[in-house]
């Protein structure tokens, strides 16, 4: 049994399928409901942290080089024009809006996406961490009612 939660676990962790794939796939080889969610959710956050953090850094190590370089300081100035429009329209609710991208269960909007969309627009960290966990929370729900409910009605 360890060995499928390892596979659920890292399964979460890949970008694009996350905990999106990770929990049908915990369904199908018929695991625990719960220790199947806490394990798919933690498989996905714990990139995060690391991706918020590199994902700036890429930018500024790639800003002055010769193949990259115009794309990251591209990347580097619009995050950061847009992150200053943004939380000055926005303040706290950029990070509900956040929350609620991450928290959408559907291709292209999980924490990978978030977080990475965070980190360019240069967003709080900590903040950045705390909707990111909220928004995968409530993809992870969602996603879990409707891979145990079908399995186990099917089952």
């Amino acid at each position: 049994m360890l060995e499928k939660f390892l596979i659920v676990l890292a399964v979460a962790m890949l970008p694009v399928i996350e905990l999106r794939g990770a929990i049908p796939i915990a369904a199908g080889m018929d695991l625990p409901e719960l220790p199947s969610l806490i394990v798919a959710m933690i498989g996905n956050l714990l990139p995060m942290p690391f991706i918020f953090v590199f994902a700036q850094r890429f930018l500024e190590w790639g800003a002055d080089k010769k193949y990259i370089g115009r794309f990251c300081q591209w990347c580097t100035q619009k995050g950061k024009r847009g992150g200053k429009k943004l939380t000055a329209k926005t303040r706290t609710s950029i990070y509900l809006a956040l929350m609620f991208f991450v928290g959408i269960p559907m291709p292209g909007t999980g924490a990978w996406t978030g977080t990475i969309a965070a980190s360019f627009l240069n967003l709080d960290f900590k903040k950045t961490m705390i909707a990111v966990s909220c928004g995968t929370l409530l993809a992870g729900l969602l996603i879990f009612s409707l891979s145990f409910g079908i399995a186990n009605l099917v089952g």
